[in-house]
């Protein structure tokens, strides 16, 4: 008793000196939330800068409104916010906060991997959305239902089609369109769903590992190139919110974010890198 006593008392000592506790607890922990579009970037992100910086701890949340991630943030519930598409910067300035872009994603019809069709034109997508093509041999596949998953209108990639689509900005969807409220609920329907497709990003499907595919729209496939010179027009915009003045911790994982080994990784997630 008397040793594992002694044992435990030189232990504490001993991390007294930080060159002799390098395994000690995390010292610093990063809490990130927001837009549920943008954390499977993040998430892949995080990932990679634990695997350099072990004594870094992040926690990424399940979700925050648009207006519920600035609150956090403001109060200092969070310390990173995600958010997309839309935003209005100088609003968030003046509330004091900054915003870095981090990457453009192209926004993508995603099928599970088992249907038969690689491409759609645009009056193909609302005849699905519409209730008027419910078999994929009436799109160009085999024999199969047509699976369609939506996002809320609310939502990033929803406004995205809506307003890039023509046919799709005011049409009424059939009831059996099956609504994914959050961004990694369609990612696992589409991956678990024989025959479903639904509005989701590049990241998703280089994230699930063969079991989605993304569909070129009207023979334009969703490329960083195609989106960089802007034939692809269904894409979204990633930012990071923080504190005007943000701490070390976050500071140190915002370069990273920018540094060659970040980017790295945001291609490797099927993300365009935004440029200084």
């Amino acid at each position: 008793m008397y040793t594992q006593l002694a044992s435990r008392i030189a232990a504490c000592i001993l991390c007294t000196v930080p060159a002799l506790c390098a395994h000690a607890q995390s010292s610093e922990k990063l809490l990130i939330d927001g837009s549920t579009g943008v954390a499977p970037l993040v998430e892949a992100l995080a990932k990679a800068y634990r695997d350099q910086s072990p004594e870094i701890s992040i926690e990424i949340g399940k979700g925050l409104g648009t207006k519920a991630r600035i609150v956090a943030l403001s109060e200092g519930k969070i310390d990173i916010a995600m958010a997309s598409h839309g935003l209005d910067v100088p609003a968030i300035q003046r509330q004091g906060m900054a915003v870095l872009e981090i990457a453009k994603i192209a926004v993508v019809f995603g099928v599970n991997a088992d249907v038969a069709v690689s491409n759609l034109k645009e009056d193909q997508i609302c005849d699905i959305y519409s209730g008027k093509a419910r078999n994929w041999t009436e799109v160009g596949g085999t024999v199969q239902t047509i699976i369609p998953l939506t996002r809320p209108e609310s939502e990033v990639d929803t406004e995205v089609v809506r307003d890039k689509i023509a046919c799709l900005k005011n049409l009424a969807m059939v009831e059996s369109v099956k609504v994914a409220p959050k961004g990694p609920d369609m990612a696992r329907a589409l991956a678990a769903t024989p025959g479903a497709v639904g509005m989701t990003t590049t990241t998703v499907v280089e994230q699930s590992q063969g079991r989605v595919k993304s569909l070129s729209l009207g023979g334009v496939a969703p490329t960083a190139q195609n989106v960089q010179n802007r034939m692809y027009a269904l894409t979204r915009d990633s930012f990071l919110v923080t504190k005007a003045t943000p701490s070390p911790a976050v500071t140190r994982f915002l370069q990273f974010v920018r540094s060659p080994a970040g980017e790295k990784v945001l291609i490797a997630n099927g993300a365009i890198p935004a440029k200084p």
